[in-house]
This record gives structure tokens, C-alpha cells and sequence, in this order.
């Protein structure tokens, strides 16, 4: 029988994985609304690899400038914006 709790947890942390991040461009809308839309492309951005520090780090300027604290919280702020 497998073990589904196990598999959960082994997704979860899956989907928060270091990953290359681009915005979306263009004018078709990811979010409800073009202001929650220009919040997420302008955090995408700051993490697309021609841009940032170390974007698998989430660091995006200085050394120590982060988009987001961890992948998880990235992957939050993300659904956050797209619900709103």
C-alpha cells in the first residue's frame, strides 16, 4: 500500500524548488486585474536569471536583496497575487 502522506510531503517540497522564473509578458492577464498583474510580473522579473544576483537563492541585488524569503513564501506571494 503506499504511502500517500509520505508522497504528499515529498510534493510539497518538490513545488518549492529553486526553478527559472520569467514574467509573463504581453498583454494577456495571469491575474484578476492589471494591478495585481504588474505586482506579479515586477517580483517575477526581479528574478528572471538576465536580472537577478543568484536567482536560485531568490537573492536579486546586493548580495543579500531578496525577493521573497524562501520558495515557499515565493510560491505564496505568487497565489496571493493571482486570487486577489
Amino acid at each position: 500500500m503506499p504511502d500517500t502522506e509520505n508522497n504528499s510531503s515529498t510534493k510539497k517540497l518538490e513545488e518549492h524548488r529553486p526553478r527559472t522564473v520569467r514574467a509573463p509578458r504581453g498583454t494577456t492577464l495571469s491575474c484578476k486585474g492589471w494591478q495585481q498583474e504588474a505586482a506579479l510580473r515586477m517580483i517575477m522579473n526581479n528574478l528572471d536569471p538576465d536580472v537577478a544576483e543568484r536567482p536560485n537563492d531568490l537573492v536579486v541585488y546586493g548580495g543579500s536583496g531578496r525577493a521573497a524569503r524562501s520558495w515557499a513564501a515565493f510560491d505564496a506571494i505568487v497565489h496571493s497575487l493571482r486570487e486577489l
